[in-house]
């Protein structure tokens, strides 16, 4: 599947939609900044929900960075976006490799730690930024995010991240997925997009296995 971004509304424009596929991208990374799979992994993450918050920019004169550091061992995780779909990032240790004993997954959850802050600092080209801070609340980052949209902005969120990581370090597939409720959405609407996500498999494998978003 080719790196790209697509934006929907459903639910008659009551709920927003915004879909990335970003394998490549993840992969540049990777190779730029030697990184080991959790590392790919967190960062990967970071870098797709990057894509998505930078196309909700109004013009170019915008960007916005976001700041992940739960004091785990990958230290802080940076990432700057851009409404052009650029985006540009890095983690304070790359050669982080942890996986979950039960399941074999990358634990980005450890790497990362909970211990700590998400900050997402909007430059509108104003004389002061706007920023949005929140605790951690796994360190796995995408349910961080949910939680961000959700008290930060006031925008009930779902959020879904995903890395597939080979066992020759390259990364296979990596992709996100952001759905919010919009101001006027029903609870219908929020039962029926909850049903949804319960039945979702994991970002990597949609990404991996489809053809196109």
């Amino acid at each position: 599947m080719k790196d790209g971004l697509i934006k929907a509304l459903a639910c008659d424009k009551r709920v927003r939609i915004y879909l990335c596929a970003t394998t490549a991208l993840v992969d540049e990374a990777r190779k730029r900044h030697d990184l080991w799979p959790t590392a790919s992994a967190a960062l990967g993450r970071t870098l797709s929900v990057g894509v998505m918050m930078g196309s909700m920019l109004k013009s170019d004169k915008e960007q916005l960075t976001i700041q992940i550091n739960g004091n785990g061992p990958i230290g802080t995780i940076m990432v700057d976006a851009y409404s052009d779909g650029h985006v540009r990032g890095f983690v304070g240790e790359p050669h982080v490799h942890y996986q979950y004993n039960d399941t074999g997954k990358l634990a980005v959850g450890i790497a990362v730690g909970k211990d700590g802050y998400l900050e997402v600092i909007k430059d509108f080209g104003m004389k002061d930024n706007w920023s949005g801070k929140v605790a951690l609340q796994s360190g796995e980052i995408g349910e961080d995010f949910a939680y961000y949209f959700t008290v930060s902005e006031q925008t009930p969120s779902a959020v879904s991240l995903g890395v597939l990581v080979n066992p020759d370090h390259q990364v296979q597939a990596a992709g996100g997925l952001l759905i919010q409720m919009m101001p006027d959405a029903t609870e219908e609407d929020i039962v029926k997009t909850e049903a949804l996500l319960k039945t979702l498999p994991p970002m990597s494998t949609l990404i991996n296995e489809k053809e196109s978003l």
